[in-house]
């Protein structure tokens, strides 16, 4: 039964039904769940720093359940996308239900679209990473593939990585920085993995230019189907799932570097090259992002196996609570430097 913890991750999706369900104030129900009551129940619930031993980790790791609980976030991502999007069609809304519910949905694409995509593309199947990429379709965010498996792994806590906040950077500076330089990083991957296949830039094997396509469809479909207001809609909701990955990725690196070697090259990534939280609320809604230093540490190990290293960074809150904290620079920055370790700030 402890394995069933992560249907925590369901309650996201079923706040953003409630709220498209009852309407009225209940349209920010999503945002209010996320980002009040979790803060306050991570709080409130303790830490849980133990790792899995070698037993029940091999048991685990055979358990295909983690892995259904992963792949029901798709028909689930698009379920809920495609029901806001067609009840535009048939329902007036109020400004203030728009704005809620397109808030709502956007975390929705965030926390179990984004999230989960990150999860399965790092997996060794093929067409786990292909769910993987679907998943990143409502958010518009597709190259992230690219760039987090070939560039963020290779360059993370560097000046090389956009996807790593520099010391007291604000999370709105990184918004814009990260998103730009992401994917124009995304490109310059691909255009270098397509001269090492020496296949042309017209190639079918130029992801980077079917992500362009497959995004155009979507955006074009919903066009056809629903018209223009679930168009602009469905790109918002896109634009407010990507804020919520940058602000996942400003927190995960936030001033954290690695060192350069005499050769020039970075010393290895690490457990000490990203923060680690145990906040245990926050690791099962998130399929345990939180532990996101073990994650670095061994990029292809299943969610559910990720350990806790004494040496890692350790956040004073849960992933969601600091989030909310990160929209506060002056309080971000007095509660996060000084955890920094000193070898490593500027």
């Amino acid at each position: 039964m402890k394995d069933l913890k992560y249907l925590t991750a369901f309650s996201i999706p079923l706040a953003a039904i409630i709220g498209l369900t009852l309407r009225g104030n209940w349209t920010f129900f999503t945002p209010v769940f996320a980002f009040v009551l979790i803060p306050i129940l991570e709080i409130i619930l303790p830490v849980q720093t133990a790792n899995l031993d070698e037993e029940e980790a091999l048991s685990k790791s055979k358990n295909k359940l983690f892995n259904l609980m992963l792949y029901l976030n798709l028909p689930l991502v698009f379920g809920i996308v495609g029901w806001f999007l067609w009840s535009l069609t048939q329902t007036i809304y109020t400004t203030s239900e728009m704005a809620g519910l397109i808030f709502s949905v956007g975390i929705v694409v965030g926390s179990n679209g984004i999230n989960v995509a990150h999860e399965l593309g790092h997996r060794k199947l093929q067409w786990e990473k292909t769910l993987g990429k679907l998943l990143l379709m409502p958010s518009l965010y597709m190259h992230f593939y690219v760039e987090h498996n070939y560039g963020h792994h290779l360059h993370a806590a560097t000046p090389e990585d956009p996807a790593s906040a520099k010391y007291n950077q604000s999370v709105y500076s990184f918004w814009i920085t990260s998103m730009f330089r992401q994917y124009v990083s995304a490109w310059k991957i691909q255009k270098n993995l397509l001269k090492r296949q020496n296949l042309s830039f017209i190639s079918i094997k130029n992801d980077m230019l079917w992500y362009v396509l497959f995004q155009l469809g979507y955006l074009v479909l919903i066009f056809i189907l629903l018209g223009f207001t679930a168009t602009w809609v469905a790109v918002v909701i896109g634009f407010v799932g990507a804020l919520l990955l940058e602000t996942i990725n400003y927190i995960e690196h936030y001033g954290l570097s690695r060192k350069k070697k005499e050769s020039g090259r970075y010393e290895r990534v690490s457990e000490i090259h990203s923060w680690n939280s145990n906040h245990v609320l926050g690791r099962m809604m998130l399929y345990e992002l939180t532990r996101h230093s073990d994650h670095h540490y061994k990029a292809h190990k299943k969610y559910q196996l990720l350990d806790y290293h004494d040496s890692s960074p350790q956040m004073p809150f849960g992933y969601p609570t600091s989030m909310v904290l990160s929209l506060l620079p002056p309080l971000w920055f007095s509660i996060m430097n000084k955890r920094i370790p000193e070898e490593m700030k500027p």
